[in-house]
């Protein structure tokens, strides 16, 4: 049974549509408002054609503050912080010595000596506080700071109404301001491959806002959604999941968890020839020894079962991989999903048959990710 050591101020919110809060981080998460497939599909449709607001708030927010704060930034993730200007974010990879991959986050440039690290359900606290031993810095963990991410194609248009400069706003860039009538950060970033905002606030602060955002939204199409939603978007958007689709998840027969960059495809959250972050000699030496590689699974035709997680993927009948979470979408017309693959099978257009569970077989191929919004110019979008 988990242990929630962790609140959010909007679990009175959530409770009174139906929340069920189920362990996230050590926080109660909102994971289904109810079970059932109308739902989801409601929620997945809001945030592709409308907007719609998620309780995010189980994110470790970690400062890290002081003269020696790029430094430790700097070891303990796979980005050049000097490169990061403030009111700027980034996306970065954690290796641990060995070079395998052990959390993601997006560092924030707050001011000069000032950072925040957002993180999800790795151990990037520990690196950060690990590499900050005996240094001129801080790290404090900050469980009052809530996280509300808005994300969907009028998000901006609902924001705009209280901030006309959020229009301005560029991908990863981040902004103090008042929403509301309360203070904020928001940044330009999300978990959904739409244009989307994420809202920091003080504890205090949540639900008036939450209430505020959401009484604003009513006309535009905007709703609360179930966190679970996150796994429909991040799916067709090339958004991975820790441990979801790692090792610690799929293990290997004979070999102890931990992936490479090179294998899930996140070599390019290392930034051009870094070299000092914690595993990079093993990160660098590990560059075409890839055992797998994360790829995308589409269903042939216009075939619209949703591939299984766990479901196996096989090439002239032979195993070549493992589902690990499938999506299929009314909305886009397809079924897709996130795949971990042999190196040789990770190729386009590679024919391939899905086994699932339950030992129904579908013709599929080998895609490259993303499948929506390829180029990107839906979430970098400006005005």
């Amino acid at each position: 049974m988990a242990i929630l050591w962790r609140h959010s101020a909007l679990a009175q919110r959530h409770a009174e549509i139906g929340g069920e809060l189920e362990d996230w981080n050590g926080m109660g998460t909102a994971w289904f408002y109810d079970h059932t497939p109308e739902r989801a599909k409601a929620d997945y449709e809001a945030i592709r054609t409308k907007a719609g607001l998620m309780d995010v708030s189980g994110l470790k927010k970690v400062h890290v503050s002081g003269p020696d704060a790029a430094y430790v930034i700097d070891r303990a993730t796979t980005r050049n912080v000097e490169k990061i200007a403030p009111g700027r974010s980034t996306y970065a990879s954690m290796l641990n010595a060995e070079g395998k991959f052990i959390d993601d986050c997006i560092i924030y440039h707050i001011a000069v000596n000032s950072w925040m690290v957002v993180h999800g359900t790795g151990t990037g606290m520990e690196q950060l506080t690990t590499v900050a031993a005996g240094k001129n810095c801080s790290v404090i963990f900050d469980d009052d700071l809530h996280d509300m991410s808005l994300q969907g194609p009028v998000a901006v248009d609902l924001l705009a109404k209280e901030i006309p400069s959020i229009r301005d706003l560029s991908y990863f860039g981040i902004i103090n301001t008042r929403l509301f009538g309360r203070d904020v950060m928001i940044s330009r970033t999300g978990y959904t491959g739409e244009r989307g905002y994420e809202i920091f606030c003080a504890r205090k602060d949540a639900v008036h806002l939450w209430d505020s955002i959401l009484a604003s939204g009513k006309d535009m199409g905007v709703r609360p959604t179930q966190f679970s939603t996150l796994d429909m978007l991040r799916i067709e958007s090339y958004l991975l999941f820790y441990p979801g689709d790692n090792s610690e998840t799929f293990p290997f027969d004979d070999e102890p968890c931990g992936d490479t960059l090179w294998e899930l495809g996140l070599d390019f959250t290392v930034s051009p020839d870094k070299e000092g972050f914690i595993g990079s000699e093993n990160h660098y030496a590990a560059k075409g020894k890839e055992r797998f590689k994360i790829y995308g699974v589409k269903l042939a035709g216009d075939a619209m079962d949703q591939m299984e997680m766990f479901a196996r993927v096989m090439q002239d009948g032979k195993d070549v991989g493992v589902i690990t979470y499938g999506l299929s979408s009314e909305l886009n017309g397809y079924s897709v999903a996130i795949a971990r693959l042999a190196p040789d099978a990770a190729k386009a257009g590679t024919k391939l048959t899905v086994v699932q569970p339950d030992g129904t077989e579908l013709d599929a191929t080998a895609e490259e990710m993303p499948f929506y919004d390829v180029d990107k110019s839906i979430r970098t979008a400006k005005g």
